[in-house]
């Protein structure tokens, strides 16, 4: 059970308490230790008597009757309008209701955005069944560390100008995710050309020969 944080009673505190009273302490001296009102302590002490130990835990704040509440008929002719992609103040025109009310139930039932009224993508997976039949190939800019900077030192004055840029080549095997990624001085033509060959060599010397 949630408890907030400012709260001076909680359950066993409300317990100690009726208990305290009960033993014969004043309603009073009890009132005072604990830093609340009399009227407090009676509260509970009478909630004990009439319904023992469950009278000392929190209640519901859920009012016991809405007369106003929504009916739940109502509710679902709010929702199968609001799929016909009808807006709010037709639906609310339509029903009789408030455009607030509507909202609310359409909010409720995560239907508050159009986006939310269409069906989930179907997502496509596919996998090779041999390992070598696909390689992902991609490429990767970082900038290039030549020593420890100012984000380790704390120094704004270890900088490092001009350190230019590493390029990772990168290709994952789409049966196994085996990846190979070397870093080359850049992505041009003639590098991948040659990081082509150095993957290729690599799945090969695995025993991936479908590559």
């Amino acid at each position: 059970m949630d408890v907030l944080q400012s709260a001076r009673l909680t359950p066993y505190c409300r317990e100690l308490m009726v208990t305290k009273v009960l033993r014969g302490r004043a309603q009073a001296a009890v009132a005072g230790e604990l830093g609340i009102s009399v009227r407090t302590v009676r509260k509970w002490l009478r909630r004990f008597q009439s319904e023992g130990p469950e009278g000392l835990l929190d209640r519901s704040s859920r009012p016991r009757s809405s007369p106003r509440a929504t009916v739940r008929e109502v509710g679902l002719a709010v929702l199968a309008l609001c799929r016909q992609r009808l807006t709010l103040e037709s639906i609310a025109a339509q029903l009789q209701l408030s455009r607030s009310t509507v909202a609310r139930i359409c909010g409720r039932a995560g239907l508050n955005r159009l986006a939310k009224l269409e069906p989930a993508p179907l997502v496509r997976r596919y996998e090779r069944a041999e390992p070598g039949e696909l390689l992902h190939l991609d490429t990767k800019k970082l900038g290039r560390i030549t020593r420890v900077g100012h984000r380790i030192t704390g120094d704004k004055r270890d900088t490092t100008k001009h350190a230019g840029w590493d390029f990772v080549h990168v290709a994952i095997d789409d049966q196994s995710r085996i990846s190979y990624a070397p870093i080359l001085p850049d992505e041009q033509g003639p590098s991948a050309a040659t990081f082509l060959r150095l993957a290729v060599s690599y799945w090969a010397a695995a025993g991936f020969t479908d590559t």
